[in-house]
């Protein structure tokens, strides 16, 4: 029964040992925590079902109840019996925290923050394979299978990393299934005994004899062969070795693939998380002779399925050998320029960046290839980390009128069918039929489409949306009008392809801070995704829909001008009867700032009409200030009721004070009762009063002092020249010692009254600030918090102590020998 439970115990370490590759695919290690705490209380189940010699199916029902216990502690849904005891909504927040793990996979790239879905299903996934492994390897004595389930651990970084798997914590998982497979091998051996070497001799039982430690030896070269092997296959390098020097720097760090192929990277996911980072990490430094560049632009999602837009896998020709010329078009205007580019550590992915239309690449090796179609380079074997390059390109300058002339494409043009593909989508295809409506050419269509984007349309910019470029995401996006770039470029790209228009989402940079001599620096805050659609003759056109006011670095141009500001160009979507020259003859309708309104005109994505909404941002904006004034008025209620509880007088039992006149009986004032205990009480209250009094407006109090050395104290140091306080305070002091010492306490007196008259006195001799805090956030309620809050720390540390002091001097040794 020993043995079984060393095996188990060295059969959960081995499962947090195999769990480290992913490592590679957080930010933190709050995962490692949560997974540690899940196999801790699936082993301590298992060893407590077997000590009570449970059957192998008791022990895995166990090993399930204790799994679901640790994930009902570490995932609360709000509705347990108690903390740890989960219901039917506790399993059924645990569906929903399944299905946001869904999204959270799809909405960021490695390394992905602490989401409580992502560390769900990964302490759910750990603490399965804990199961598993402890039932093979104790249960079943079949320690060699219990390497399947490992192995499914290590087989998540490599769907993550594609064609780059981590190095070191494969070493480590391997090093715990070795840990788990001697640890077997000497439990058996134990079972019979000693063991003998071939002469004769005697050999512990943690000696290697000749054979285990040939194989031992055999073990640590297949391990060595199995990791250094593939570094000498083509197309392998660039994700192993770059784990001992590629560091993460958080949610989506901009190294999508990591060396791996291209056509499998999702940049969306990229996108989404390095713009979701809170940290500002430089990534690409460019000089470039032209003053205003446009974006730079690395990657192009062009392949759109139910799920949304894809990458495609690229292919061309080396970009060390010479590039294609671009062609003369008539109407553009087309300017050669020359860039350098310097890729920080920050950016690693098998895609370098580089403007439209590059001629002539220098700096890069032949790994490096130029796809024309999709315009980006892209490599199988290298990546962008640390590169410098120098190249020349074209920049097109198009015109509205040399767009409007450009022929429709033919229907049987290869672009034309690859690049207007799309699922059909209802909704959609609704709106997009309402806005190019008596529309002639393609690019007053695209123009229709993209100014249908604008604030005056009821579009805002938010980070905080969900992702995604599905068909029911797209509609979502068009209902509720709010997202960024990544959803805004995607939504164009399908609304353009339902047009019948070729239409493709690009990824890059957009300008960045100027840093003199035309070099530009371009941050993890300038990542974005705009839109390109395809012109007959003309090539593909850069359209950006994301509100220029939200983006950094946004560029907008004479054909695509900002939606949120009057188009400087007349088209033809003008109001009828307006002429080329009227500045005011841009179509829709008088264009105003949403704040200026009071509500909100949007328009129904289906049927266009148009929808008036309340705006609730004066509701937020109200609720947020009552609730931070009743935050702070905490204090200031706590003081008061504390002062309302000891001024608080005996409802039958007041009298006038002894021997009292009726002069003060019509005066109103209330004395103690002749009750002995009630007056020393009252005169205890009334003290405690006096000194969180003089704390709150800043007088030392020393609690080793007596109450009369106290009082006479005040009167030399703050009351010196008040007759009136100076009375009260001794009267007070008097109370007080009467009622610790003395055999009857002070009766009849008027205490309250004191406490009004020396409050006044210290409040008329302090300062503004002093009576404010006094008023507002009274240090003696503040300083009383705090020491609550420290004692119950002590509490606890000490209450943690006692446990921590049971845990070490129990063993389980005492159970087993009462039962024998």
């Amino acid at each position: 029964m020993i043995a079984s439970r060393n095996l188990g115990f060295v059969a959960a370490a081995a499962t947090l040992l195999a769990a480290a590759p992913l490592s590679s695919i957080f930010q933190r290690w709050t995962w490692l925590i949560q997974a540690a705490i899940a196999v801790a209380v699936v082993a301590g189940v298992a060893a407590l079902m077997r000590l009570m010699r449970a059957p192998i199916w008791g022990q895995v029902l166990g090993m399930l109840g204790g799994l679901l216990l640790a994930l009902t502690w570490l995932f609360p849904g709000g509705t347990e019996l108690v903390a740890f005891i989960p219901t039917p909504a506790t399993l059924a927040h645990f569906g929903e925290l399944v299905q946001g793990s869904v999204q959270d996979m799809r909405s960021y790239g490695v390394k992905v923050p602490d989401t409580t879905p992502l560390l769900f299903i990964t302490v759910l996934g750990v603490g399965a394979v804990a199961v598993l492994v402890d039932l093979l390897a104790v249960g079943l004595r079949r320690p060699a299978l219990a390497g399947l389930p490992m192995l499914a651990i290590y087989s998540v970084p490599v769907a993550v990393y594609v064609d780059s798997v981590p190095a070191v914590p494969f070493v480590v998982g391997a090093c715990g299934y070795l840990w788990l497979l001697v640890t077997d091998n000497v439990e058996r051996v134990r079972r019979f005994g000693r063991r003998f070497t071939g002469e004769g001799r005697d050999v512990d039982v943690w000696e290697a004899s000749p054979l285990a430690a040939a194989g031992r030896r055999l073990a640590v070269v297949g391990v060595a062969l199995a990791v250094a092997v593939p570094l000498a296959v083509p197309g392998m390098t660039g994700g192993l070795l770059d784990q001992f020097n590629t560091a993460g720097d958080g949610t989506g760090n901009g190294r999508p693939g990591q060396g791996g192929s291209p056509g499998r990277i999702d940049l969306f996911a990229a996108l989404s998380g390095q713009l979701n980072q809170t940290e500002v990490a430089e990534m690409v430094k460019v000089t470039t002779t032209e003053s205003s560049p446009f974006y730079l632009r690395f990657g192009v999602a062009d392949e759109l399925r139910p799920d949304g837009f894809r990458v495609r896998p690229p292919n061309g020709r080396r970009v060390d050998r010479d590039l294609p010329e671009v062609p003369a078009r008539r109407g553009v205007e087309q300017q050669r320029h020359r860039a350098t580019v310097e890729v920080g550590r920050n950016l690693t992915m098998p895609l370098v960046p580089v403007y439209s239309d590059p001629v002539g690449v220098d700096g890069l090796s032949g790994n490096w290839l130029y796809d024309q179609n999709l315009g980006v380079v892209f490599s199988n074997r290298d990546n962008s980390r640390g590169k410098r390059y120098s190249f020349e390109y074209v920049r097109s300058t198009f015109s509205p009128a040399a767009l409007r002339r450009a022929p429709s494409l033919p229907a049987e043009h290869p672009i034309a069918v690859q690049q207007t593909r799309r699922p059909s989508v209802q909704q959609v295809d609704l709106l997009v039929s309402r806005l190019i409506e008596g529309e002639r050419t393609d690019y007053d269509k695209v123009r229709a489409i993209y100014d249908y984007f604008s604030r005056e349309n009821g579009f805002s910019y938010s980070l905080s949306t969900k992702g995604g470029t599905s068909g029911q995401e797209i509609v979502d996006f068009l209902t509720n009008k709010v997202g960024f770039c990544q959803q805004y470029a995607a939504a164009m790209a399908w609304l353009v392809r339902s047009a019948g228009i070729p239409a493709r989402v690009a990824f890059g940079f957009t300008n960045g801070t100027a840093a003199g001599d035309g070099a530009w620096v371009l941050t993890n805050r300038n990542l974005h995704a705009w839109t390109e659609v395809y012109f007959d003759q003309m090539g593909w056109v850069p359209f950006d829909p994301t509100p220029a006011y939200a983006v950094q670095g946004a560029n907008r141009s004479a054909w695509a001008p900002d939606s949120d500001a009057p188009d400087p160009e007349p088209s033809s979507t003008s109001a009828p009867g307006a002429t080329p020259d009227d500045p005011g003859a841009t179509a829709g309708p008088d264009r105003q700032d949403p704040a200026d309104r009071e509500v909100d005109e949007g328009f129904d994505p289906v049927t266009g009409a148009p929808v008036r909404r309340t705006p609730t941002w004066p509701w937020w904006t109200a609720g947020g200030v009552l609730a931070l004034l009743a935050l702070l008025s905490v204090p200031a209620l706590r003081r008061a009721t504390l002062r309302r509880r000891r001024h608080a007088q005996p409802a039958p039992a007041a009298v006038t004070a002894a021997g009292g006149d009726a002069g003060s009986a019509a005066t109103g004032m209330v004395v103690l009762g002749a009750d002995r205990d009630r007056a020393r009480a009252d005169a205890h209250a009334a003290w405690d009063e006096l000194l969180d009094t003089l704390v709150d407006f800043r007088v030392r109090v020393d609690r080793t002092e007596t109450p009369r050395a106290t009082a006479e104290r005040l009167v030399r140091d703050a009351l010196a020249d008040d007759a009136a306080s100076t009375a009260a305070v001794r009267l007070l002091g008097r109370a007080e010692e009467r009622a610790r010492y003395a055999r009857d306490p002070l009766t009849g007196e008027p205490l309250h009254p004191a406490l009004t008259s020396v409050r006044g006195a210290l409040a008329a001799r302090s300062d503004r600030r002093t009576r404010l805090l006094a008023a507002l956030l009274p240090p003696s309620v503040l300083l009383r918090w705090r020491l609550a809050v420290a004692e119950r720390s002590s509490w606890l540390v000490a209450r943690g102590g006692q446990v921590r002091y049971r845990l070490t001097r129990w063993s389980p040794r005492r159970l087993l020998a009462r039962r024998a």
